[in-house]
């Protein structure tokens, strides 16, 4: 087992804390604080311990100068500074005298949270690199490690994999639980035991469905990918999103695959995408050639829900419709419905599904919602995660 931040004696150290506080914002205010309150278990352990916090985090990707003004953590210390019911000191820069003497000074208990670690980027990608003097020096501001992202989990970056090889490191709250959470499902699910798959492309699911299908009893498919599985099985999807290259692939799942493949029987169809779109429900065999699958209708609804009220484990990857829009909502919105109304372990994949769970209000109904879109995906799909083989190494 990982060591966890439990493990480390904290009292008046210099504690590097790598949180995941890339939460989404528009015009400079955040619009979900879901991954700032996610953090806050393991920030006010470490200060109830005694130590000196400094925190570090990425927000959104940094390819120009102005990229800048737009994804300041700035933000990000006011709302951590409103949630902890403590001042958090911002320094808005990523190395320089300024931070160095601002750390000098902390006492215990005091936060800092220095600005976005991806600003280094702009400096040759230093970050996303792992630049070894980038994390040497990052690491030289410390005494301890705490990766508690679990959304870089997946990412070799200097702020996660780099600053792992020079302190004493160990995982915080946050990545605990989700390491704990997702592999209780994927390597020890209670039967039975049902797969979602949505989302827009075959080929991002790929390793998923490698990895996990053999073990689970159904794979439910909706969203986009449906589409490509359907063209695979002889209907025509008139102008919905297919992967052509995709098509010998499903068809040799679907033979491997018969009786655990459940494709949708109805389509909620359009010729637009907006939140004024005319829909219109088909069965799978009366999409006509102007029209695009948006989501699944209220018959597929009906038998997915067979197969997950009598479940014991769902994950769900994926949403099965274009919910963003809300003619196209109702299928992701039913299903969220339903597996919160069943005895079974829910688990969300991260990403665009646990973004419409939230939306929706079933952030306090599901077993696990991963705050790790594209870690949660590389989790699932069976592979190793830089940041936690680093400090696995070091036990």
């Amino acid at each position: 087992m990982l060591k966890t931040i439990k493990n480390l004696e904290l009292k008046n150290k210099k504690v590097i804390i790598r949180c995941d506080l890339n939460v989404p914002m528009k015009d400079g205010v955040i619009t979900n604080d879901n991954r700032i309150k996610e953090s806050l278990k393991t920030i006010t352990y470490a200060t109830g311990k005694g130590a000196k916090v400094i925190l570090l985090s990425h927000l959104g990707r940094i390819k120009t100068k102005e990229d800048k003004k737009k994804y300041t953590l700035k933000p990000i210390a006011e709302r951590l500074s409103e949630l902890l019911k403590e001042p958090v000191t911002f320094i808005d820069e990523t190395k320089g005298e300024k931070l160095e003497n601002a750390i000098k000074k902390m006492k215990s208990k005091d936060i800092i949270l220095i600005e976005n670690t991806r600003f280094e980027d702009l400096d040759g990608e230093k970050e996303s690199t792992n630049n070894d003097e980038l994390a040497k020096y990052w690491a030289s501001l410390g005494d301890i490690f705490i990766n508690d992202a679990f959304g870089t989990a997946h990412r070799n970056h200097a702020s996660t994999v780099g600053i792992a090889k020079y302190l004493p490191s160990g995982i915080g709250f946050l990545m605990e639980k989700e390491i704990k959470s997702l592999s209780k499902a994927t390597k020890r699910p209670k039967k039975p035991y049902v797969i979602i798959l949505g989302g827009s492309k075959v080929s991002d699911k790929i390793a998923i469905i490698q990895n996990l299908v053999p073990k689970a009893d159904y794979l439910l498919i909706g969203g986009a990918m449906a589409f490509t599985f359907l063209k695979a099985a002889g209907f025509e999807v008139g102008k919905s999103i297919v992967e052509n290259k995709q098509i010998d692939y499903c068809i040799d799942l679907l033979d491997k695959y018969t009786d655990k493949i459940i494709l949708p029987i109805d389509i909620v169809t359009s010729e637009s995408m907006t939140d004024k779109a005319d829909t219109k429900l088909k069965f799978i065999n009366e999409i006509a050639e102007d029209e695009i699958g948006l989501d699944i209708g209220q018959g597929t609804i009906k038998v997915f829900k067979q197969y997950l009220e009598d479940s014991n484990t769902i994950i769900w990857n994926g949403p099965v419709g274009l919910y963003e829009f809300e003619p196209f909502q109702n299928g992701t919105k039913e299903l969220l419905e339903i597996i919160t109304n069943t005895k079974a372990t829910t688990i969300i994949g991260g990403g665009d599904i646990a973004s419409a769970a939230i939306n929706f209000g079933y952030q306090d109904k599901i077993s696990h919602i991963s705050t790790g879109g594209g870690a949660s995906l590389a989790f699932l799909e069976g592979k190793e995660l830089p940041a936690l083989k680093v400090i696995d190494a070091k036990k």
